[in-house]
């Protein structure tokens, strides 16, 4: 087992990518979250502010569409 966590003399290049990797995979995923969530506030702050959410009606269908 120790030769395996000692990768062969390549260790501290091998854990390090690992660890690297797995940083910037947490950050990614915090940032994604966290921009979810702010995204999400200020669409509630925005339909808030309209009055409730907006719904359009459907455009009716013209005689060249169809």
């Amino acid at each position: 087992m120790a030769e395996f966590f000692h990768m062969g003399g390549y260790a501290a290049y091998v854990w390090t990518c690992y660890g690297l990797a797995a940083a910037v995979i947490a950050a990614l995923v915090w940032q994604s979250l966290s921009d979810w969530r702010r995204q999400s506030s200020l669409a509630d702050k925005l339909e808030k502010a309209a009055g409730g959410r907006v719904r359009r009606a459907a455009a009716p269908a013209r005689e060249d569409d169809r």
